[in-house]
Protein backbone atom coordinates (compact mmCIF):
# COMPACT_ATOMS: atom_id res chain seq x y z
CA UNK A 1 0.00 0.00 0.00
CA UNK A 2 1.28 3.45 -0.90
CA UNK A 3 1.26 6.01 1.85
CA UNK A 4 3.05 9.23 2.83
CA UNK A 5 6.10 8.77 5.05
CA UNK A 6 7.89 11.85 6.50
CA UNK A 7 11.51 12.39 5.53
CA UNK A 8 14.20 11.03 7.90
CA UNK A 9 15.36 13.36 10.62
CA UNK A 10 18.11 15.70 9.52
CA UNK A 11 19.91 18.75 10.76
CA UNK A 12 18.89 20.44 7.50
CA UNK A 13 15.56 22.30 7.84
CA UNK A 14 12.71 20.49 6.11
CA UNK A 15 11.10 22.33 3.24
CA UNK A 16 7.32 21.94 3.91
CA UNK A 17 6.49 22.49 0.24
CA UNK A 18 8.73 19.58 -0.72
CA UNK A 19 6.91 17.29 1.74
CA UNK A 20 3.59 18.40 0.31
CA UNK A 21 4.80 17.70 -3.22
CA UNK A 22 5.95 14.20 -2.21
CA UNK A 23 2.56 13.51 -0.61
CA UNK A 24 0.61 14.75 -3.63
CA UNK A 25 2.86 12.85 -6.01
CA UNK A 26 2.36 9.60 -4.15
CA UNK A 27 -1.38 10.23 -3.78
CA UNK A 28 -1.69 10.86 -7.53
CA UNK A 29 0.27 7.68 -8.17
CA UNK A 30 -2.10 5.76 -5.89
CA UNK A 31 -5.14 7.14 -7.75
CA UNK A 32 -3.52 6.22 -11.06
CA UNK A 33 -2.92 2.64 -9.85
CA UNK A 34 -6.55 2.40 -8.66
CA UNK A 35 -7.90 3.59 -12.03
CA UNK A 36 -5.68 1.16 -13.91
CA UNK A 37 -6.84 -1.72 -11.71
CA UNK A 38 -10.47 -0.86 -12.52
CA UNK A 39 -9.68 -0.68 -16.24
CA UNK A 40 -7.99 -4.07 -16.09
CA UNK A 41 -10.96 -5.50 -14.17
CA UNK A 42 -13.53 -4.30 -16.72
CA UNK A 43 -11.33 -5.41 -19.61
CA UNK A 44 -11.16 -8.87 -18.00
CA UNK A 45 -14.95 -8.90 -17.74
CA UNK A 46 -15.25 -8.01 -21.40
CA UNK A 47 -12.90 -10.82 -22.36
CA UNK A 48 -14.73 -13.30 -20.16
CA UNK A 49 -18.10 -12.33 -21.62
CA UNK A 50 -16.73 -12.63 -25.12
CA UNK A 51 -15.27 -16.07 -24.48
CA UNK A 52 -18.56 -17.29 -23.06
CA UNK A 53 -20.81 -16.45 -25.99
CA UNK A 54 -21.69 -12.82 -25.27
CA UNK A 55 -20.08 -11.63 -28.48
CA UNK A 56 -23.44 -11.28 -30.26
CA UNK A 57 -23.89 -7.77 -31.65
CA UNK A 58 -26.72 -6.38 -29.50
CA UNK A 59 -28.45 -3.01 -29.52
CA UNK A 60 -30.06 -1.70 -26.33
CA UNK A 61 -33.64 -0.72 -27.21
CA UNK A 62 -35.44 -0.56 -23.83
CA UNK A 63 -34.48 -0.36 -20.18
CA UNK A 64 -35.41 0.81 -16.73
CA UNK A 65 -32.32 2.00 -14.85
CA UNK A 66 -34.36 3.06 -11.79
CA UNK A 67 -32.63 6.43 -11.63
CA UNK A 68 -35.64 8.07 -9.97
CA UNK A 69 -37.54 7.79 -6.68
CA UNK A 70 -41.06 6.78 -5.76
CA UNK A 71 -43.34 4.15 -7.21
CA UNK A 72 -42.10 2.15 -10.23
CA UNK A 73 -42.44 4.04 -13.51
CA UNK A 74 -46.05 3.51 -14.70
CA UNK A 75 -44.90 3.80 -18.31
CA UNK A 76 -42.98 0.55 -17.81
CA UNK A 77 -44.70 -1.34 -15.00
CA UNK A 78 -48.14 -2.43 -13.89
CA UNK A 79 -49.20 -4.63 -10.97
CA UNK A 80 -50.78 -8.04 -10.73
CA UNK A 81 -52.87 -8.15 -7.59
CA UNK A 82 -54.77 -10.67 -5.55
CA UNK A 83 -54.38 -13.71 -7.77
CA UNK A 84 -52.44 -16.41 -5.99
CA UNK A 85 -51.17 -19.62 -7.57
CA UNK A 86 -49.29 -22.70 -6.41
CA UNK A 87 -50.74 -22.50 -2.88
CA UNK A 88 -48.69 -19.36 -2.19
CA UNK A 89 -49.38 -17.41 1.00
CA UNK A 90 -48.90 -13.78 -0.04
CA UNK A 91 -51.26 -11.08 -1.25
CA UNK A 92 -49.88 -8.92 -4.08
CA UNK A 93 -50.63 -5.24 -3.49
CA UNK A 94 -51.09 -2.40 -5.98
CA UNK A 95 -48.98 0.77 -5.83
CA UNK A 96 -48.13 0.26 -2.17
CA UNK A 97 -44.66 1.66 -1.54
CA UNK A 98 -43.99 -0.71 1.33
CA UNK A 99 -44.06 -3.55 -1.21
CA UNK A 100 -42.71 -1.89 -4.38
CA UNK A 101 -40.73 1.33 -4.69
CA UNK A 102 -37.65 2.89 -6.25
CA UNK A 103 -35.01 4.47 -4.04
CA UNK A 104 -31.24 4.97 -4.14
CA UNK A 105 -31.15 3.87 -7.78
CA UNK A 106 -32.79 0.49 -7.09
CA UNK A 107 -36.18 -1.09 -7.55
CA UNK A 108 -37.15 -2.69 -4.25
CA UNK A 109 -39.74 -5.45 -4.05
CA UNK A 110 -40.38 -6.15 -0.39
CA UNK A 111 -42.35 -8.92 1.31
CA UNK A 112 -43.87 -8.33 4.75
CA UNK A 113 -45.51 -10.49 7.37
CA UNK A 114 -48.87 -8.77 7.71
CA UNK A 115 -52.51 -9.74 7.41
CA UNK A 116 -54.23 -8.79 4.16
CA UNK A 117 -57.29 -10.40 2.53
CA UNK A 118 -57.14 -13.40 4.87
CA UNK A 119 -53.48 -14.13 4.11
CA UNK A 120 -50.49 -13.50 6.34
CA UNK A 121 -48.05 -11.84 3.95
CA UNK A 122 -47.92 -8.99 1.44
CA UNK A 123 -45.61 -8.59 -1.52
CA UNK A 124 -45.61 -7.19 -5.06
CA UNK A 125 -45.69 -8.63 -8.55
CA UNK A 126 -44.61 -6.12 -11.21
CA UNK A 127 -45.46 -6.81 -14.85
CA UNK A 128 -44.80 -5.13 -18.18
CA UNK A 129 -48.07 -6.44 -19.65
CA UNK A 130 -49.70 -3.73 -21.77
CA UNK A 131 -46.56 -1.58 -21.42
CA UNK A 132 -43.77 -3.52 -23.10
CA UNK A 133 -43.56 -6.97 -24.62
CA UNK A 134 -40.55 -8.84 -25.92
CA UNK A 135 -39.84 -11.18 -28.81
CA UNK A 136 -36.29 -12.48 -29.35
CA UNK A 137 -33.26 -10.63 -28.08
CA UNK A 138 -31.31 -10.42 -24.84
CA UNK A 139 -33.02 -9.66 -21.53
CA UNK A 140 -30.88 -9.03 -18.48
CA UNK A 141 -31.80 -8.17 -14.90
CA UNK A 142 -29.14 -7.27 -12.35
CA UNK A 143 -30.51 -8.18 -8.94
CA UNK A 144 -29.79 -9.17 -5.36
CA UNK A 145 -32.21 -11.74 -3.99
CA UNK A 146 -34.10 -12.12 -0.72
CA UNK A 147 -33.36 -15.15 1.42
CA UNK A 148 -34.86 -17.25 4.18
CA UNK A 149 -36.99 -20.38 4.33
CA UNK A 150 -40.28 -19.69 2.59
CA UNK A 151 -39.12 -17.08 0.06
CA UNK A 152 -39.57 -17.71 -3.66
CA UNK A 153 -38.31 -14.80 -5.80
CA UNK A 154 -38.67 -14.97 -9.56
CA UNK A 155 -37.78 -13.12 -12.76
CA UNK A 156 -39.92 -14.65 -15.48
CA UNK A 157 -42.10 -14.19 -18.57
CA UNK A 158 -45.51 -15.22 -19.89
CA UNK A 159 -46.98 -15.06 -23.38
CA UNK A 160 -49.17 -12.02 -23.93
CA UNK A 161 -51.87 -14.32 -25.36
CA UNK A 162 -52.40 -16.11 -22.05
CA UNK A 163 -55.93 -14.76 -21.65
CA UNK A 164 -56.90 -16.21 -25.05
CA UNK A 165 -55.26 -19.65 -24.96
CA UNK A 166 -54.36 -20.16 -21.29
CA UNK A 167 -51.33 -21.53 -19.51
CA UNK A 168 -49.12 -23.38 -20.36
CA UNK A 169 -50.05 -23.05 -24.05
CA UNK A 170 -49.00 -19.38 -23.96
CA UNK A 171 -45.48 -20.32 -22.84
CA UNK A 172 -43.49 -19.44 -19.74
CA UNK A 173 -39.80 -18.55 -19.48
CA UNK A 174 -38.33 -18.59 -15.98
CA UNK A 175 -35.20 -16.47 -16.27
CA UNK A 176 -34.45 -16.87 -12.56
CA UNK A 177 -36.11 -18.75 -9.72
CA UNK A 178 -34.73 -19.32 -6.25
CA UNK A 179 -36.19 -20.94 -3.14
CA UNK A 180 -35.10 -19.91 0.32
CA UNK A 181 -34.44 -23.40 1.65
CA UNK A 182 -31.83 -23.88 -1.12
CA UNK A 183 -30.49 -20.33 -1.27
CA UNK A 184 -27.32 -20.82 -3.34
CA UNK A 185 -29.07 -22.46 -6.29
CA UNK A 186 -30.49 -20.57 -9.28
CA UNK A 187 -32.99 -22.28 -11.58
CA UNK A 188 -33.92 -21.56 -15.20
CA UNK A 189 -36.94 -23.30 -16.73
CA UNK A 190 -39.42 -23.23 -19.58
CA UNK A 191 -43.05 -24.37 -19.57
CA UNK A 192 -45.12 -25.20 -22.65
CA UNK A 193 -48.13 -27.38 -23.42
CA UNK A 194 -45.79 -30.31 -24.05
CA UNK A 195 -43.24 -29.51 -21.35
CA UNK A 196 -44.54 -28.31 -17.97
CA UNK A 197 -44.38 -29.10 -14.28
CA UNK A 198 -47.99 -30.34 -14.15
CA UNK A 199 -47.03 -33.17 -16.50
CA UNK A 200 -43.59 -33.32 -14.84
CA UNK A 201 -42.04 -32.83 -18.25
CA UNK A 202 -40.78 -29.26 -17.88
CA UNK A 203 -37.31 -28.49 -19.17
CA UNK A 204 -34.70 -26.62 -17.20
CA UNK A 205 -31.43 -26.61 -15.32
CA UNK A 206 -29.83 -25.14 -12.22
CA UNK A 207 -26.53 -23.57 -11.28
CA UNK A 208 -24.78 -22.95 -7.98
CA UNK A 209 -24.25 -19.26 -7.21
CA UNK A 210 -22.53 -18.28 -3.99
CA UNK A 211 -24.63 -15.99 -1.79
CA UNK A 212 -26.95 -14.40 -4.39
CA UNK A 213 -28.71 -12.72 -1.45
CA UNK A 214 -25.51 -10.85 -0.53
CA UNK A 215 -24.20 -9.94 -3.98
CA UNK A 216 -25.71 -8.69 -7.20
CA UNK A 217 -25.72 -10.98 -10.22
CA UNK A 218 -26.96 -10.57 -13.78
CA UNK A 219 -29.74 -12.97 -14.77
CA UNK A 220 -29.98 -13.31 -18.54
CA UNK A 221 -31.71 -15.01 -21.41
CA UNK A 222 -30.62 -14.73 -25.02
CA UNK A 223 -33.67 -15.62 -27.06
CA UNK A 224 -33.37 -16.62 -30.72
CA UNK A 225 -35.73 -18.21 -33.22
CA UNK A 226 -34.06 -21.60 -32.72
CA UNK A 227 -33.18 -21.56 -29.00
CA UNK A 228 -33.16 -19.78 -25.65
CA UNK A 229 -29.87 -19.61 -23.72
CA UNK A 230 -29.88 -19.04 -19.95
CA UNK A 231 -27.03 -17.33 -18.09
CA UNK A 232 -26.02 -16.15 -14.67
CA UNK A 233 -23.42 -13.44 -15.25
CA UNK A 234 -21.21 -14.91 -17.99
CA UNK A 235 -22.04 -18.55 -17.23
CA UNK A 236 -24.39 -20.29 -19.64
CA UNK A 237 -26.05 -23.22 -17.87
CA UNK A 238 -29.10 -24.15 -19.95
CA UNK A 239 -30.28 -24.07 -23.56
CA UNK A 240 -33.78 -24.90 -24.71
CA UNK A 241 -33.93 -25.61 -28.43
CA UNK A 242 -36.78 -25.18 -30.88
CA UNK A 243 -37.59 -28.75 -31.89
CA UNK A 244 -39.67 -27.64 -34.86
CA UNK A 245 -42.79 -29.36 -33.51
CA UNK A 246 -45.13 -26.35 -33.40
CA UNK A 247 -46.76 -24.30 -30.63
CA UNK A 248 -47.14 -27.19 -28.18
CA UNK A 249 -43.36 -27.32 -27.85
CA UNK A 250 -42.28 -23.85 -29.00
CA UNK A 251 -44.74 -21.04 -28.19
CA UNK A 252 -41.73 -18.73 -28.07
CA UNK A 253 -42.26 -17.23 -31.52
CA UNK A 254 -44.83 -14.87 -30.00
CA UNK A 255 -44.34 -11.87 -27.69
CA UNK A 256 -44.00 -12.33 -23.93
CA UNK A 257 -44.11 -9.87 -21.04
CA UNK A 258 -41.78 -9.64 -18.05
CA UNK A 259 -42.65 -10.32 -14.39
CA UNK A 260 -40.71 -9.56 -11.19
CA UNK A 261 -41.99 -10.81 -7.84
CA UNK A 262 -41.37 -12.37 -4.45
CA UNK A 263 -43.77 -15.18 -3.59
CA UNK A 264 -44.02 -16.59 -0.07
CA UNK A 265 -44.59 -20.27 0.57
CA UNK A 266 -46.31 -22.30 -2.11
CA UNK A 267 -45.84 -25.78 -3.48
CA UNK A 268 -42.14 -25.16 -4.11
CA UNK A 269 -41.11 -22.18 -2.02
CA UNK A 270 -42.99 -23.46 1.04
CA UNK A 271 -41.85 -27.06 0.83
CA UNK A 272 -39.95 -26.63 4.11
CA UNK A 273 -42.40 -24.20 5.66
CA UNK A 274 -42.02 -20.46 6.26
CA UNK A 275 -39.65 -18.94 8.79
CA UNK A 276 -41.68 -16.22 10.50
CA UNK A 277 -38.56 -14.45 11.75
CA UNK A 278 -37.04 -13.48 8.39
CA UNK A 279 -39.34 -10.60 7.41
CA UNK A 280 -39.21 -8.15 5.78
CA UNK A 281 -37.36 -9.56 2.78
CA UNK A 282 -36.24 -7.54 -0.26
CA UNK A 283 -35.30 -8.17 -3.84
CA UNK A 284 -33.14 -5.30 -5.12
CA UNK A 285 -33.07 -4.70 -8.87
CA UNK A 286 -30.34 -2.45 -10.24
CA UNK A 287 -31.63 -2.44 -13.82
CA UNK A 288 -33.69 -4.26 -16.43
CA UNK A 289 -32.40 -4.11 -20.02
CA UNK A 290 -33.62 -5.42 -23.36
CA UNK A 291 -31.35 -5.72 -26.37
CA UNK A 292 -32.24 -6.61 -29.94
CA UNK A 293 -29.89 -8.03 -32.53
CA UNK A 294 -28.43 -5.26 -34.67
Amino acid sequence: MLCYEPAPKSTTPLNPLKGTWIFRSRLNHQIFISIMKKKIFFLSLALIYGLNGFSQDWKLTWSDEFNYSGLPNPANWDYKSGEVYNNEKQFYTIAKSENARVEDGMLIIEAHAEKNKEVSYTSARLITFGKKDFLFGRIEVRAKLPTGIGTWPAIWMLGINRAEIGWPDCGEIDIMENVGYDPDTIHGNIHTKAYNHIKKTNKGAKIKVSHPYEDFHIYVIEWFEDRIDFYVDSNKYFTFKNEGMGNDVWPFNKPHYLILNIAIGGTWGGRHGIDENIFPQKMLVDYVRYYEIK
